[in-house]
């Protein structure tokens, strides 16, 4: 968080390669892409850049009616999934010379390129404009070395056979990368594999086989699903169904929306109500957030373990290897707070559809429940695991 000298400083130079005013948050897609370019450094000055808003063009005060209002949409913009990978910024507000202005600082990410629906965006003096392919690859160039995620790191012993390059062109370019930007770089596929993040030091990396793999249990041994339905309400009870879900997770996760549409049973009342009501033991859109997220956040490096989901005849128990990361605790989860074990995970899911909102995947289930008349899910939290366990609707 800079200073208020620092600020006033800022302020006083007006618009420059580190800084842009705006008067309100009336220009969403205008902030986005300051957001976007700041944090893609293209300069590679390694220092923040800075929105100011509540200012014109010329220093000006503005004002803003509701200070609140406009840092919560500010967030919503920055940490919404339009903008991936997630910028690391900072939004607070300061009185600065009588003038009450919101503060957006955005640091320069460590894996370039960010993008904005699709479009990398730089700044170049007080502009910030698409990126053309040369700069677009030196961002490529300068990302960071030494400790990486799980996700980001080498694949060692793999190549490009072991990737679905026909899905990546199909399915995934067109969803992460506008048809414009498509149309005018006419990349190859490695250049393309690489802007994307799925290479590192020209390997496919852990999070490229886990999203597009042929077989990623074969060099990832914990990358599958055991499913069990339970005839009864424990494990040694007869079992119904028994699936292994394995393969790229685009896959795994529509076989697990296909088991939960089969299992899942729907009660019919006709009484009283004009209308037949009929209502499920459990909800779709709540089981389908939970496995999700375990297989998002789930570790895949400490441990040769598979998500567990156990389906009994009164609840289901989804186990996920690896506890809880970061700065998510006991206390904040599922209250929105974020944080990534496998972001390279988190982006290409959200990229596919899987994710709509970073965030809000279990307040979403949990409202879900609650509005099916399930109980509310009951979350056992270890160093080394997370479980979930949801009763089935009363």
């Amino acid at each position: 968080m800079l200073s208020e000298q620092a600020l006033l400083t800022l302020k006083q130079g007006g618009e420059s390669e580190r800084v842009e005013l705006k008067p309100s948050t009336a220009q969403g897609h205008a902030i986005r892409r300051a957001i976007c370019a700041f944090a893609n450094d293209l300069a590679g000055g390694g220092e923040p850049g800075v929105i100011l808003i509540g200012l014109a063009d010329d220093g000006a005060c503005r004002g803003l009616p509701d200070l609140d209002e406009a840092q919560q949409k500010l967030a919503n913009w920055a940490h919404g999934g339009d903008i991936l990978p997630l910028p690391d910024v900072e939004i607070y507000h300061r009185d600065l010379d009588d003038c009450p202005v919101i503060i957006v600082e955005v640091r320069p990410h460590a894996e370039p390129p960010v993008r904005y629906q699709g479009q990398t965006w730089v700044r170049v003096g007080t502009t910030n404009h698409r990126a053309t392919p040369e700069q677009e690859r030196r961002l490529t160039e300068r990302r960071r070395g030494g400790d990486r995620p799980f996700d980001h790191r080498p694949a060692v012993g793999t190549g490009l056979a072991d990737l679905d390059l026909d899905y990546f062109r199909r399915e995934y370019l067109p969803n992460a990368v506008s048809p414009e930007v498509l149309e005018e770089n006419q990349r190859t596929t490695e250049d393309q594999l690489r802007s994307l993040r799925f290479l590192t030091n020209d390997e496919p990396n852990n999070g490229a086989l886990l999203v597009l793999g042929n077989d990623p249990a074969a060099h990832i041994p914990g990358a599958y699903v055991q499913f069990l339905r339970i005839d009864g309400a424990e494990l040694a009870d007869p079992i119904k169904d028994a699936k292994t879900l394995a393969g790229a997770l685009p896959g795994v996760m529509a076989q697990l929306d296909e088991l939960f549409d089969v299992h899942v049973q729907v009660a019919v009342d006709i009484g009283a109500a004009p209308r037949e009501q009929r209502r499920p033991d459990y909800p779709i859109v709540a089981l389908r957030q939970l496995a999700r997220n375990a297989l998002i956040h789930r570790d895949y490096e400490a441990t040769h373990a598979p998500v567990r989901i156990y389906w009994f005849n009164d609840r289901i128990e989804i186990h996920n290897p690896g506890g809880l990361y970061g700065q998510v605790t006991r206390e904040n989860f599922g209250q929105g707070v974020t944080d990534y074990r496998n972001p390279l995970l988190a982006e290409a899911m959200h990229i596919l559809g899987y994710v709509q909102r970073f965030g809000f995947g279990i307040p979403l289930a949990r409202r879900h429940l609650r509005e099916n008349g399930n109980p509310e899910p009951l979350f056992h939290f270890e160093p080394t695991y997370l479980a979930v366990t949801v009763g089935a609707a009363e």
